[in-house]
């Protein structure tokens, strides 16, 4: 099993993301994802800036090195930036948007499915995978179940099964929207945000009005309020079918997520429960846990 870090989905400034990955560049990784995939405005780090950073961290690890798109294309000038990241002629790309499946399919180069892309069943997967997808990491929301049968069903088509990245670890984006709710807490319109999503690290925790946590806003983007953690179903992500675990960076404590996957991947006994959600793997709500649902 292999271990990947995902793109960050939280808007820190520069200096914080640099010493992010410096502290990563040590870590047991496979895969390691770069780029904005959340909100254009997000301009700290632009494309060349990736592709840099991408360049120091081939020096210091070994992992693999793969650049992720934007999720929600809205301008011709993302259009434009979307294209000249497909165009990079160095890594490897995450599509999160059909627009660049397209793209990458027209220039015949292999990509990797986000999360975004709604791929469920095998039918639409055998379609991305003639495109050229060469891994897929699937909708947040589906359950191993689905999963298993969406291999079966590409088996039946005599289609090969890409790599299947599982994402494990992290506030599970759950959906986009053209409007930036974190500028509207803070009563800015969103073409004046002030970039006040750098005052949210993990996003702000949206409560119901009886004070529980339901989502994370996150700029564009709604989250899941409790981190979801599939670290106690690995030996049902193996049986999955699962290649890669995705591990989706947080402001903080991921060397020590880390740690903990990469000694179960290596023959330690997987807990038998954790803090966070997992209610999604197993069919359930996505806030709930395995045990809520009585399922263990």
């Amino acid at each position: 099993m292999k271990l990947s870090l995902g793109p960050v989905l939280f808007y820190w400034d520069r200096q914080r993301t640099l010493e992010f990955y410096a502290d990563m560049a040590s870590a047991t990784l496979d895969v390691i994802y770069l780029g904005e995939t959340v909100c254009s405005k997000r301009r700290d780090m632009g494309l060349d800036d990736w592709i840099g950073l991408a360049r120091e961290l081939a020096q210091q690890s070994t992992a693999q090195l793969v650049l992720s798109g934007l999720t929600l294309v809205e301008a011709a000038s993302e259009l434009s930036s979307l294209r000249r990241l497909c165009d990079n002629g160095e890594l490897l790309v995450e599509a999160n948007d059909l627009g660049a499946v397209h793209y990458l399919s027209e220039k015949r180069l292999p990509f990797v499915g986000g999360p975004a892309l709604n791929l469920y069943n095998g039918h639409a997967l055998a379609e991305l995978v003639r495109s050229g997808m060469q891994r897929w990491v699937p909708p947040v929301e589906i359950s191993g179940a689905m999963i298993r049968a969406a291999r079966a069903q590409l088996a039946q088509l005599d289609v090969p099964v890409p790599e299947i990245e599982i994402f494990a670890y992290g506030h599970l984006p759950l959906a986009y929207s053209a409007r930036c709710f974190t500028a509207r807490a803070e009563n800015r319109p969103k073409d004046d945000c002030q970039f006040c999503c750098q005052n949210y690290p993990e996003g702000i925790p949206l409560l119901s009005q009886e004070g529980e946590a339901l989502f994370t806003i996150n700029g564009i983007q709604t989250m899941s309020a409790s981190v979801s953690n599939l670290l106690a179903d690995y030996p049902a992500l193996v049986e999955s079918g699962a290649d890669l675990l995705r591990l989706s960076p947080r402001a903080s404590g991921m060397t020590e997520v880390i740690t903990a996957f990469d000694a179960v991947r290596k023959g330690g006994l997987p807990p038998l429960a954790v803090d966070g959600c997992n209610g999604y793997w197993h069919g359930q709500p996505g806030m709930l846990r395995a045990e809520e649902a009585g399922l263990c």
